[in-house]
């Protein structure tokens, strides 16, 4: 069987299919920046097929099978691309070997003496991007992979010159197999992706594997008060290198105090105080996720000042709690949550802010991961004052479910669904008023509807 590590080298040629993803359009740059020669396909010109056309590479706009160059020795796809996609049809009649993803990324990553993988239900990008901040502060020139936009890198990854990686590294079709972890960090497991995933014990099973990767001299890093870590991990008969909110973990948080949407704590190591921490981000999920990153800088050898003044430096993600500005006196925010856990730390984090009203327009993300956590989604839905429920952003999927945002609504005693997202745009324009929070949520393109607002 083929190996990516045998493409990897200046001259190849190589296509990459769904090239306008987040994580497949740095893969591409970074691919070209190691010079091979790449072209690619996606179904939409957003920004980062631009992006990627200015860098002259070529890119055609939908799925053929002509869209593969005739000298093409490799394809790589994402997750969400599936054996009948037409590229994938063409390169397996051509003989072309057809690589994940993953696959390429976890072939980098062997060129790294620290391969630093963050890994969990949610928390991913957010604790990503904190290791980041911590690893220039450092000044250790990191390579770095977000699932979102970081506003120091201005872009969701940068090429560095030192000898670390770190990657945010996901679940979802076992993709982070594919990975070379030599810190491997599990945030939390909870039930997700129930499409590829077959119950939670198959989803423990997943992350326990991706944690064996970890050579014997590395570092396994889990949340110490998760349960589902912790029973996923045990089996490994490894050190676990521990963080948490109480004592008992390696890495603790101590003295914690609210400062306005912000928070101060002390990180306590070896049970002494290893540094003081400053966090711009509200809500006690970005303490946990500082914990994660500072317990994985300290494996890395970062000293206190790093991880004090790295972690002081860092304002958030795109879509993670990111302000976007005033409409009629409320402030609009925008967050990528959806799942129930990540519906819960946003609520959490929000309410003790002293808003007059929190209005919630949330647009679930997939139908399969609607009905799987139907009633965790309307437990959560049910806390702000007010809830607009836009209709199900697809994905990949298609509805074979019969399923709706209206079924949300429906028991929700604050809710109402919108088939149409201008009339829901009316109705925000018309209650808007001082004192309000309006929170734009989900994966899909429900941060629109902020942006029109603004821009009205």
């Amino acid at each position: 069987m083929a190996s990516f590590s045998d493409y990897y080298w200046g001259g190849r040629k190589g296509h990459l299919v769904g090239i306008g993803g987040v994580s497949m359009s740095p893969l591409a740059e970074v691919l070209a920046e190691a010079g091979l020669i790449v072209s690619g396909s996606d179904m939409n010109v957003g920004e980062n097929v631009k992006h990627l056309q200015s860098l002259g590479i070529k890119i055609g706009i939908g799925h053929k099978a002509e869209n593969i160059p005739p000298d093409a020795e490799f394809v790589i796809r994402t997750a969400a691309v599936h054996d009948d996609n037409p590229e994938i049809v063409e390169a397996n009649r051509r003989g072309i070997p057809v690589f994940e993803r993953a696959q390429a990324w976890g072939a980098i990553m062997r060129d790294y003496r620290n391969s630093v993988c963050i890994s969990g239900t949610h928390g991913k990008t957010t604790t990503t991007s904190m290791c980041t901040h911590i690893l220039m502060a450092a000044e250790r020139e990191p390579t770095v992979m977000i699932g979102g936009t970081l506003p120091m890198l201005h872009s969701g990854f940068r090429v560095g010159k030192g000898d670390t990686i770190v990657m945010e590294s996901c679940e979802y079709y076992n993709s982070f197999l594919y990975f070379c972890p030599t810190v491997a960090v599990v945030l939390n497991i909870e039930e997700d992706h129930m499409d590829f995933f077959k119950d939670l014990e198959d989803i423990k099973s997943s992350f326990r594997k991706f944690a064996s990767l970890v050579p014997e001299d590395g570092f396994i890093i889990a949340n110490r008060e998760d349960e589902n870590t912790m029973d996923a991990l045990r089996p490994l008969n490894r050190d676990i290198f521990t963080f948490g909110l109480q004592p008992g973990a390696d890495v603790y948080a101590a003295n914690i105090r609210q400062r306005g949407a912000g928070t101060e704590f002390d990180v306590i190591y070896a049970d002494e105080i290893y540094t003081h921490v400053t966090l711009h981000v509200p809500g006690i999920h970005n303490v946990k996720n500082a914990l994660a990153a500072s317990a994985a800088a300290i494996c890395l050898g970062c000293s206190p000042s790093a991880i004090r003044y790295g972690l002081a430096g860092f304002y958030g993600t795109n879509r993670r709690f990111e302000f976007k500005g005033k409409f009629k006196g409320a402030d609009i925010y925008d967050d990528y949550a959806h799942h129930p856990g990540e519906l819960k730390a946003l609520l959490d984090a929000v309410e003790p802010l002293g808003y007059r009203r929190v209005i919630l327009v949330f647009q679930p993300h997939t139908y399969s991961r609607t009905a799987a956590l139907f009633d965790k989604f309307v437990e959560q839905l049910r806390r702000p004052d007010v809830c607009y429920l836009s209709e199900i952003y697809a994905a990949r999927e298609q509805n074979t479910i019969g399923i709706s945002s209206a079924d949300l609504a429906k028991q929700l005693p604050n809710g109402i669904f919108f088939a149409d997202n201008t009339e829901l745009e009316k109705t925000l324009r018309a209650m808007a008023s001082p004192g309000d929070i309006i929170l734009t949520v989900g994966a899909g393109d429900v941060y629109k509807i902020g942006e029109h607002l603004l821009q009205s």
